[in-house]
């Protein structure tokens, strides 16, 4: 009777190895199952990424095609990447009106910011990318907002001398007359960097050459200082507004 009974119990023992084992080996095959999941997630191609993240990709490759082929399933026209930029700010930056054009159709807001706060017309006014500035602002792009250097669109075309871009600006509302941080004009920008042709439109859409910035300072002595005196000579030249 003892021995049967301890026959009994060494099975049941052996089923309890056994039935701990299996468990065991489940566990390694599910681990093992997870790494190699997690290797092929990253080392994933491009094709798998997200629909959202293509689009940015093709925005920064300037790849229309790409762009076009996941907006159409489904990508969202406003995704941003980690700067908070969008790839409407992405094509302006770049000047690429076909792009802007197509993600604009796909319902793009033309006023979304990066981090920097910097929009999509501030991006295309730095460029001189004058033909996707002025498709932005028959979309609605606001004029007035500041980047985090207290920077505008206008102040951006003006510094670099932009022209067209400013009279573009200028076409949609801006007062040649504002003066923006530290009381500086966009004719002050324009002369202090001796852009002449600018200066010039400035000056001939009623830029007040008399203002004076928080230094005291005027764009004719600002251009001089900086050595542009050509632009000076222009300025000093120039009749004073009368109001």
């Amino acid at each position: 009777m003892d021995t049967s009974l301890g026959g009994r119990g060494f099975a049941r023992g052996l089923c309890g190895l056994f039935a701990a084992s299996a468990a065991l080996l489940i566990v390694v095959l599910m681990l093992v199952l997870m790494a190699v999941t997690a290797s092929a997630a990253r080392a994933q191609p491009a094709s798998n990424l997200s629909l959202n993240a293509q689009l940015l990709v093709g925005a920064r490759q300037n790849d229309l095609v790409q762009v076009d082929r996941v907006l159409i399933q489904g990508a969202s026209p406003n995704s941003r990447n980690r700067a908070g930029k969008t790839a409407l700010l992405t094509a302006s930056e770049k000047g690429n009106l076909a792009m802007a054009e197509r993600l604009l159709v796909a319902g793009a807001d033309v006023n979304v910011p990066s981090l920097d706060s910097v929009t999509p017309l501030m991006a295309a006014s730095y460029g001189g990318h004058v033909a996707v500035l002025r498709r932005l602002l028959a979309a609605g792009a606001r004029t007035d907002p500041v980047d985090r250097m207290r920077k505008t669109a206008m102040l951006y075309a003006a510094a670099l001398g932009h022209t067209d871009a400013v009279e573009a600006l200028l076409g949609a509302g801006v007062d040649a007359n504002a003066s923006y941080d530290n009381q500086l004009t966009a004719l002050m920008w324009a002369a202090g960097q001796g852009h002449a042709d600018t200066v010039k439109l400035l000056l001939a859409k009623g830029a007040p050459k008399e203002a004076r910035d928080d230094r005291g300072l005027t764009a004719q002595e600002m251009a001089q200082r900086a050595g542009h005196d050509a632009v000076a000579a222009m300025l000093a030249a120039t009749k004073l507004q009368r109001p």
